[in-house]
């Protein structure tokens, strides 16, 4: 199956300096490929208008629902999420992660994981910008996020 992540207002290339936050410049987001935290899929600059990331998974029914894993889903069956990987972009293209978004995919309603498993298509559609102006990190649940499986 696969799970594609629809973003929105990104934060921009630049975020300033807030209270405990130092400000970067250059900065780019990725989906982070599990237990690699220097490989990303699709780096995106942050003042793009929009970013998707499409991720193939398996899904699997266990005693508790459905478990889905796959080379870029983190986490134990239960706690399984997507990470989101803030960072800059130096002149030589190296990457230097300085935050991260989890996308927890156990917010995703029963319903829609089961139309999304019976589709084959998981869609995930959220924006990128905290309340404070800067790029979105810690946990991302509903209402956060929004879920969705094709209809029919």
């Amino acid at each position: 199956m696969l799970i594609r992540i629809e973003a929105s207002d990104l934060p921009g290339r630049e975020c300033g300096q807030a209270p405990g936050f130092p400000g970067y410049r250059n900065i780019h987001v990725g989906v982070q490929r599990r237990d690699r935290r220097d490989e990303l899929l699709d780096l995106h600059p942050g003042d793009a208008p929009s970013a998707v990331w499409e991720l193939e998974a398996t899904a699997t029914r266990g005693e508790t629902g459905w478990d889905l894993r796959g080379p870029f889903v983190q986490g134990r069956p239960g706690g399984r999420f997507v990470y989101l990987s803030w960072g800059t972009v130096d002149d030589a293209g190296v990457f230097s992660m300085f935050r991260r978004a989890k996308l927890w995919l156990e917010g995703v309603p029963a319903g829609v994981l089961e139309g999304a498993v019976s589709a084959g298509l998981l869609v995930a559609r959220l924006g990128l910008t905290d309340s404070c102006g800067q790029p979105l990190c810690a946990s991302v649940c509903p209402p956060l996020v929004e879920w969705s499986a094709p209809a029919g």
